[in-house]
């Protein structure tokens, strides 16, 4: 390969397949081995580095080894990557200034952080002598001994560092870290005890390129706003702006442009370069974010070196002259000047500290190369949804005094149970009322929940009941809501985050699929989110609102590996199974979507007008519905199976009824309840008993939840069941009395079951 000298002094390749790790490690070599300025006097580890800075030579020298050990780091996961032992070659080269952020923030100040974050890691560690050298390395192997993921990925992340792991290439960890900030000072407004100190701030790092990404403008504006009204956001934003996002460049100058003049928005830029401009002006924004509870923008000016990974060609769309200019701004060498030219370190203390750091690293890798990996599906799959039904059971079951029942609800007169049967809405909202009696540490939020009491008055009096500490309403973003629970729950507290209509929640689905319900899952149980989420939903709204009041889809939330997702089509089971949900968030930390079937919110009755069938009594606070447990209807009957949920129910119950009438066959009705996990034992169960199964599904013929029926009917009852379903049809719900044309209708119901009978 032939080379020539470059205008920066170092090697450059006249070809095109240069290595640039190899230039980038020389580069550094090369500045120690040809330095030949000589310090007027060598500085002692307790004087000041440079005039005007209080960092000392030792808090210099040790941030100086974190970059080093990081920028190892990088190299070596490339040398693993060759040598098939590391599986990650995503590096923070060029982005080593982070580490003066994580010395000047505390242990204690969680921190949810860009893929980019090696050095600042590295400096975190240094505060509990963690060996995060090591611990990198086991994470670069996938060995089942990574103190975080447990083998199930590389991410930057500690249980004893308040580093919960991130897996997001973009932004949407954002959301959640300003929850986080908010419930920082919510928690200590109810009185709840919070897991970190209580002027803790919260760190959240993102590149120049994820700035531009909806989900950072929504958590960065719900941050603003939050501030803008004088209330509680310690949340320090570190952009770390390289210019260039994969291989799409930022425009020159626009992060500033957008971020410095933010209403209710610090913003402080730095060189991050320099590690000692990075530490004084991390420093001061610490200081503000710290003091003020207000929200600052630290924007960390970096370069991107040895390409976006391993596997990346920046030679597609970056000069050769670029590639330098950058390899030129190595925050390693800005360092190794500074250590030079202060007398920090002589040349060949300087190199002696470099190559120490590689043999560290490189050890570790040879060391975690041998350690143990996942080996079958249970190991992987054990932290994704942990379920401990005794304990769950126990808890939904345990009922709040009877002394705060009654504050809560006024009088012993009022108890909802000396109430006379009522609708869907209202017993959720009894419901409501019992656990946020039983929970202290129970918040409810979303769009409109407070003094309106909801868009249906389901959280009506709450609000005047529990004030707004725990009632309240939130700006209008999904992903702010999911954001907020996410960052309650890490905070200690029940999150109940209302969604307003199952449409709106596919505007921030990632925040559970991506962030919310993995987190057990990365963190190999270590950390949890646990919440409910309540969701308006499904159809049948008799021609109001058109798609976005009427979406009957929730195949996204199906396909979300370890969440559970209720439907109650009743008022007492939608209290009972209230009680579950609370506990499962509770106990096991689980992620709950809680689906409320809008068109049964006022429903009273069943067969005919104001026969009041479908109007229940409250149950005790002490009766809860277990997870997975359906309700049966015409227990004896044999002659056909009708496997249903939500407003599936009474239609099918209606269908039933006429069916018995006109033939004298009996129909036997599941209400499933509990739509994920799906209870493939039950439905086997009753499939066998009965020989015939009508499925009826009002979600789509496509993806819709009648598939998932037939294939447990299938695995799980054996051959010989005969099957059919009505589904609603591939299309959205459109306004008015055309939506009927395309939902479920008891006519189908009636005619597809009287083919089966």
């Amino acid at each position: 390969m032939s080379e020539k000298q470059s205008t920066t002094g170092f090697v450059r390749a006249a070809t095109r397949s240069i290595n640039r790790v190899e230039i980038v490690d020389n580069n550094f070599i090369q500045l120690a081995q040809r330095w030949s300025a000589t310090p007027a006097h060598r500085l002692s580890d307790r004087d000041i580095v440079r005039s005007g800075s209080t960092l000392t030579v030792r808090d210099f020298k040790e941030l100086f080894e974190s970059q080093m050990l990081s920028r190892h780091q990088d190299i070596e996961a490339r040398a693993m990557r060759a040598r098939n032992e590391g599986f990650y070659t995503i590096g923070s080269s060029g982005h080593e200034g982070n580490a003066a952020v994580g010395r000047v923030t505390r242990h204690t100040d969680i921190a949810f952080l860009h893929y980019r974050s090696g050095a600042f890691m590295q400096e975190r560690a240094r505060q509990l002598s963690i060996d995060m050298v090591y611990d990198t390395a086991l994470s670069l192997a996938a060995s089942s001994e990574d103190p975080i993921s447990g083998g199930r990925h590389k991410v930057w992340g500690s249980v004893p560092l308040w580093v919960p792991p991130q897996t997001s290439t973009i932004a949407s960890h954002l959301p959640k870290a300003v929850g986080t900030a908010v419930a920082i000072a919510q928690a200590q407004r109810i009185d709840t005890q919070l897991p970190i100190p209580s002027d803790s701030i919260v760190v959240c790092s993102f590149g120049d390129a994820s700035a531009n990404h909806a989900t950072a403008l929504g958590a960065i504006n719900a941050a603003a706003w939050t501030a803008f009204q004088k209330l509680p956001c310690p949340i320090l934003f570190v952009c770390e702006d390289n210019d260039i996002g994969i291989s799409v460049k930022s425009p020159a100058g626009w992060i500033a442009a957008n971020y410095n003049a933010r209403a209710g928005l610090e913003y402080i830029a730095a060189d991050g370069t320099d590690v000692l401009d990075t530490w004084a002006k991390a420093q001061a924004a610490v200081d503000y974010c710290r003091r003020r509870r207000r929200p600052v923008f630290l924007h960390l000016k970096l370069v991107r070196l040895l390409g976006h990974a391993g596997t990346d060609a920046e030679t597609e769309y970056r000069s050769s002259d670029e590639l330098e200019t950058a390899e030129a701004r190595d925050p390693l060498l800005v360092s190794a000047r500074i250590a030079m030219e202060s007398g920090i370190y002589t040349p060949a203390e300087l190199l002696g500290t470099y190559e120490a750091a590689r043999r560290r690293v490189q050890t570790a890798s040879k060391k975690a190369a041998l350690r143990p990996k996942l080996t079958t599906a249970e190991q992987v799959m054990a932290p994704l949804a942990p379920y401990h039904p005794d304990r769950v059971n126990a808890e939904a079951l345990r009922s709040p005094s009877r002394q705060v029942r009654i504050a809560a609800f006024g009088s012993e007169a009022a108890l909802p149970e000396k109430q006379p049967p009522r609708h869907l809405s209202i017993q959720i909202n009894r419901a409501l009322f019992d656990l946020m009696a039983k929970y202290p540490e129970m918040t409810v939020f979303g769009e409109d929940v407070a003094q309106k009491g909801g868009v249906y008055t389901v959280t009506s009096g709450l609000y005047k009941t529990f004030k707004g500490q725990r009632v309240f309403n939130t700006l209008l973003d999904e992903q702010t809501i999911l954001g907020m629970a996410q960052g309650a729950a890490c905070m200690g507290l029940l999150p109940f985050p209302e969604i307003q209509y199952l449409a709106y929640f596919h505007n921030a689905c990632d925040q559970i699929r991506g962030e919310a319900a993995s987190l057990q899952f990365f963190s190999n149980a270590q950390y949890a989110n646990g919440m409910v989420v309540r969701i308006a939903a499904l159809g049948y709204q008799k021609g109001f609102g058109g798609h976005f009041h009427n979406d009957n889809s929730f195949t996204a939330l199906r396909d979300i590996p370890g969440i559970v997702v209720a439907c109650p089509s009743r008022g007492d089971d939608a209290a009972m199974m209230l009680r579950t949900c609370a506990a499962l968030a509770k106990v096991d930390g689980r992620v709950v979507v809680y689906l409320e079937p809008i068109a049964l919110y006022m429903t009273k009755d069943l067969h005919e007008p104001k026969d009041n069938q479908w109007l229940f009594d409250y149950p005790a606070p002490e009766r809860a519905v277990p997870l997975g447990e359906g309700r049966i209807y015409n227990p004896n009957a044999r002659d056909l199976l009708i496997v249903t949920f939500g407003n599936g129910v009474p239609m099918s119950l209606r269908a039933a009824k006429k069916l018995e009438t006109e033939t004298g066959k009996k129909i036997r009705v599941l209400d499933l309840r509990w739509l994920k996990p799906l209870n493939a034992a039950l439905i086997a169960r009753h499939a066998k008993e009965c020989g015939k199964v009508l499925v009826v599904d009002e979600g789509r013929q496509t993806g819709g939840i009648s598939e998932e029926i037939f294939t447990a009917i299938d695995e799980h009852a054996g051959s010989g069941i005969g099957k059919k379903r009505v589904t609603g049809k591939d299309s959205y719900i459109p306004l008015a009395v055309a939506a009927n044309l395309v939902l479920v209708s008891e006519d189908e119901i009636r005619s597809a079951a009287k083919v089966m009978l």
